[in-house]
């Protein structure tokens, strides 16, 4: 169960990774409309600086009180989760959202393989696998080649970040471990913005906007995977993330516009009935 602080709300892990799902993607739909005028490296300054300061003040981490090993634990999850956020702007705003988040699951699908032990578990990473396949742009000349390999090393950081998550989340309260590792997260991407001139642009009305993406793309939803990863192993958490690319479709098609074919519709089914197979027998088999 995830526990919030001071309050009485407690959210069992599958529903909390699903609702964080939820979040990022309709963040990120918001973050879209942002790129022309802050460009990439803007918006994400804005997203992790907002999320951080957010998250130290909501949860009031005393820095103090966090141990050298806890701060070298949280540097390696905070600057993963920086890069990750980073690269993965960049990739989307070369290419759709929805086929964006699919190539980028192919760092915790990778993750989900290498973990797996039963059988039943390597059924839904290849039926993934096939989604993915038909979703990849191998003959589409329309597709642009460096946002679609921007998109999969931003899922091999996005593998590193469960891996990262789940141990420290080990050594520290987990509330904690999200402001800490947002903390290093912003002095990692804050320079790019700073440096490429992004973020002169930015006024009143884009600071709110910057205000809900940091809310619903970060603060909310790495707070609720935090608390899933002190029970869901790696591998499963994996797994389940094979929602976010029909969550990501559908946020593009409602907000963006962003329409697919028949084929990546087919994909991201894949996708989802490996999610949805993963999510069942997973609590059988724990």
């Amino acid at each position: 169960m995830l526990h919030l602080p001071n309050k009485k709300i407690v959210i069992p892990a599958i529903p909390a990774v699903l609702l964080a799902m939820i979040s990022v993607q309709g963040g990120a739909s918001i973050a879209k409309y942002l790129f022309p005028v802050l460009g990439a490296s803007g918006t994400a300054s804005l997203r992790i600086g907002f999320s951080t300061l957010i998250l130290l003040a909501f949860f009031r981490t005393n820095l103090l009180k966090v141990t050298k090993k806890q701060w070298l634990y949280c540097l390696a999850y905070g600057t993963c989760l920086g890069a990750m956020n980073l690269v993965f702007y960049f990739a989307i705003q070369r290419i759709p959202l929805g086929l964006g988040v699919t190539l980028e699951f192919t760092g915790p699908l990778v993750l989900a393989l290498l973990g797996s032990r039963k059988k039943l578990d390597l059924l839904w990473v290849l039926l993934a696998c096939s989604g993915i396949a038909l979703i990849a742009p191998w003959q589409n000349n329309n597709v642009d080649l460096l946002g679609a390999g921007l998109a999969v090393g931003a899922g091999a950081l996005w593998a590193g970040y469960i891996v990262l998550g789940g141990k420290v989340a080990k050594v520290m309260k987990g509330s904690d471990a999200v402001g800490v590792g947002m903390l290093f997260a912003s002095l990692f991407v804050l320079p790019f913005g700073i440096f490429s001139g992004d973020l002169a642009a930015v006024t009143v009305p884009l600071l709110l906007l910057g205000v809900a993406v940091a809310l619903l793309t970060s603060a909310i939803p790495y707070t609720l995977e935090i608390g899933a990863l002190r029970q869901l192993p790696p591998k499963t958490f994996g797994i389940l993330m094979s929602l976010h690319p029909a969550f990501a479709a559908l946020s593009g098609l409602l907000f963006l516009d962003e329409y697919l074919s028949l084929k990546q519709w087919l994909s991201i089914s894949c996708v989802v009935a490996a999610s949805v197979g993963a999510t069942y027998f997973s609590r059988k088999v724990r």
